[in-house]
């Protein structure tokens, strides 16, 4: 068994006058005494900031990259070592995985094998379904900023248009033209299969699967909805669309 003790400062000011180090150093000595455990090697994270995962931090991914099954890990704070309740529950998971012991010191102890562990888990996994739920939220509040501003989403470029170098989605003149064409063709009483062959005719490889959906997005005024795209999977094969 190997005890570490994990301790991080956010800058490298804090790490180089030992701004904290210190305090968290002798809290995890104290610790360590109460329960009859020996530190047997110290873990400093210099000038990392807690928005990073652990398992992503210099000294935390060798730490967690050698960790054995009866090892104990030591922090003083919970936010020494996560960075939101979601990677805590992810991370605490892997270690009880493991046979590795969590001891964080603001928590009362070991979270990963004793009686606190069924608390904390019940705690975190609600903060990290509220956390998921607000990461999904702020993705779709973007994407429906991004779609009212014209901007592309992603995925392949709607027909019609041209995607700027700020991913604005700019109108290509020539592909408008055969949109409109498209349209008269479609009010005129012509099948879509029957537009497509007549793009055919001028050099416009377009399949009437394709046509359907530039036709619907033209007609509803929308360009960036995935589901309105037209792919290259949707086109004849050697074809542009």
């Amino acid at each position: 068994m190997t005890v570490y003790a994990y301790t991080r400062v956010s800058t490298a000011r804090q790490a180089s006058e030992g701004e904290s180090l210190d305090v968290q150093q002798r809290q995890i000595s104290g610790y360590a005494l109460m329960h009859g455990l020996t530190v047997d090697e110290t873990v400093i994270e210099e000038g990392v900031s807690g928005s990073v995962p652990v398992s992503d931090r210099p000294a935390g991914a060798t730490l967690f990259a050698k960790l054995k099954a009866g090892d104990v890990v030591i922090a003083a704070k919970l936010d020494r070592l996560f960075r939101s309740a979601l990677d805590a529950l992810q991370v605490v998971d892997d270690l009880r995985s493991k046979g590795v012991k969590l001891h964080l010191i603001d928590l009362g102890g070991d979270i990963a094998g004793n009686g606190l562990s069924k608390l904390f888990f019940t705690i975190a996994s609600a903060f990290a379904e509220a956390e998921r739920d607000r990461i999904r939220e702020r993705i779709s509040q973007v994407k429906a900023d991004q779609r009212e501003r014209g901007r592309f989403l992603g995925g392949a470029r709607p027909f019609g248009y041209q995607i700027a170098a700020d991913g604005e989605l700019v109108e290509d003149a020539t592909e408008q033209r055969t949109i409109a064409k498209m349209r008269a063709l479609r009010d005129d009483g012509l099948s879509l299969r029957a537009i497509a062959e007549a793009l055919a005719e001028d050099g416009i490889s377009l399949s009437h699967v394709a046509v359907k959906k530039v036709l619907e997005r033209s007609s509803g005024g929308e360009t960036t909805a995935p589901e309105q795209t037209v792919t290259a999977a949707q086109a004849p094969l050697g074809s542009r669309w």
